[in-house]
C-alpha cells in the first residue's frame, strides 16, 4: 500500500495509544476525545485490514499484528522526524527533535552538567524539541543503535560496535547500610569482608557477569534495574547495598545511612557519553559541541 499523509495521522494516534498504554491515557497528549481516539483506530483496521487491538472490559491490550503495525509505524515515524531534520539542516536551521536517555539517579551529583548543556542547548537551538528519558544502560545502547535515541549516558559495561564513547566523569560507588540494619552501630573492626558476605544484598540487574563476579552473591540477595529502587531497599533495612557517594551523602547527614567500612566491593565508574558512529547530524553535532563546553579538560572522546 501506499503511504498517504492521513496514514502517517493515524500511525501518529495509534502510536501514542500504545505508548500510554489505552484511549483513556492518550488523550490528554493528543488533545482529542476518546471517542474520536477509537474512531481513528478503526479507520487505521480497516484501512490495513486487520485487527490491531482489543479493547472492552478487559483493557487494552495489542494483537500480534497490532504489535507488528506499532513497530512499522515507529520506525516510519522515527524516520520522517530524521529526514525533516536533515532538509531543514539544508536551510541552515537548528529544528526537529533530540532524543536523550540518561540513567537513573544523577541530578544528586555535581558533576552530571547535563542540565546545564541543555539551557545552552536551547538559547542555540530554541526551534529544536528535546525528549529526555531515564532508562538503564543496556536499553541506552540498544536505542543509541536502533536510532530511537540520539544522545546516552551513563557507565556502560558491554558496548557493541558502530557506537562512539566519550569519558566524562568519573562516579563513586561505596557499601551502605540503613539505621534499621544490625551493622549500623556496630563497630568499623568487627566488620570484615566475611561479615559482609554473610548479608542480604541487593545488586543492580544490568551489572555484566564480570562485575558481578567480585560481588559475594546468595540465594537471598536481589537485583534491580533502577538505582532508586536499589536505594528504596537498603533503606528498608533488611538489606546492603552499593550506592553513588552523591546520591547517599544526604541520608548519610541525616542518619539515616551508614557507609560502610572500605571494603573489595567499593568502585568506581567512568560516566559516558554514547552516540552513534559515522555521520552526525547537525543538531547532534551542536549538543556535542556544548557538552564538550562545559565539561572543559574532563570530556575524553575515543
Amino acid at each position: 500500500m501506499k503511504i498517504t499523509g492521513s496514514d502517517i495521522h493515524l500511525l501518529t494516534v495509534f502510536n501514542s495509544v500504545v505508548r500510554n498504554g489505552g484511549f483513556s491515557a492518550a488523550q490528554v497528549e493528543l488533545g482529542l476525545s476518546q471517542p474520536t481516539i477509537s474512531n481513528h483506530i478503526t479507520a487505521l483496521e480497516e484501512r490495513l485490514g486487520v485487527r490491531l487491538c482489543q479493547r472492552g472490559r478487559r483493557g487494552f491490550m495489542l494483537t500480534e499484528k497490532g504489535q507488528m503495525v506499532h513497530r512499522i509505524g515507529e520506525a516510519l515515524l522515527d524516520s520522517l522526524d530524521e529526514h525533516s531534520t536533515q532538509l531543514a539542516e539544508l536551510k541552515g536551521n537548528l529544528v526537529g527533535r533530540l532524543k536523550i536517555a540518561v540513567v537513573d539517579a544523577t541530578t544528586t551529583d555535581r558533576n552530571f552538567k547535563l542540565p546545564l548543556a541543555i539551557k545552552r542547548f536551547t538559547e542555540a537551538a530554541p526551534a529544536v524539541r528535546i525528549d529526555l528519558v531515564i532508562s538503564e544502560p543496556q536499553e541506552i545502547l540498544h536505542g543509541i543503535l536502533d536510532g530511537s535515541q540520539h544522545i546516552g549516558i551513563g557507565s556502560f559495561d558491554n558496548v557493541s560496535n558502530g557506537l562512539r564513547l566519550t569519558d566524562l566523569y568519573e562516579e563513586t560507588h561505596a557499601l551502605y547500610c540503613a539505621d534499621t540494619h544490625s551493622l549500623f552501630n556496630a563497630p568499623a573492626e568487627t566488620i570484615t569482608d566475611d561479615t559482609l558476605a554473610r548479608q542480604v544484598w541487593v545488586h543492580r540487574g544490568y551489572w555484566n557477569k564480570q562485575r558481578r563476579k567480585t560481588l559475594n552473591l546468595s540465594d537471598r540477595d536481589l537485583f534491580v534495574h533502577e538505582i532508586e529502587a536499589q536505594l528504596m531497599l537498603v533503606l528498608s533495612g533488611a538489606y546492603i547495598g552499593l550506592l553513588p557517594l552523591h546520591l547517599a551523602a544526604i541520608l548519610e547527614e541525616q542518619g539515616r545511612l551508614r557507609r560502610l567500612p572500605k571494603n573489595q566491593a567499593d568502585y568506581t565508574c567512568t560516566m559516558q557519553i554514547v552516540t552513534r558512529s559515522g555521520t552526525t547530524p547537525k543538531v547532534n553535532e551542536v549538543f556535542m559541541s556544548i557538552l564538550k563546553e562545559v565539561y572543559g579538560e574532563r570530556y575524553i572522546a575515543r
